[in-house]
């Protein structure tokens, strides 16, 4: 793997790391919801989706 796809992973890998800290997630957790679902779970889950996303992305770009 190239140096940049390693260090474009480990980027993203420090935005999880800030993105699932507990007082980030604190300001999600609250008694609202979207569509029935607590609007906590759809942070975890979008960001989940993001990141499996973005990493997809960078891993296809290496082996093209």
């Amino acid at each position: 793997m190239k140096k940049r796809h390693q260090q474009k992973l480990i980027v993203l890998s420090l935005g999880l790391l800030i993105a699932f800290n507990l007082p980030i997630l604190l300001l999600f957790d609250n008694s609202e919801s979207f569509w029935g679902f607590p609007i906590i779970y759809i942070y975890i889950f979008s960001v989940w989706l993001i990141s499996v996303l973005i990493s997809m992305l960078v891993v296809n770009r290496y082996y093209e």
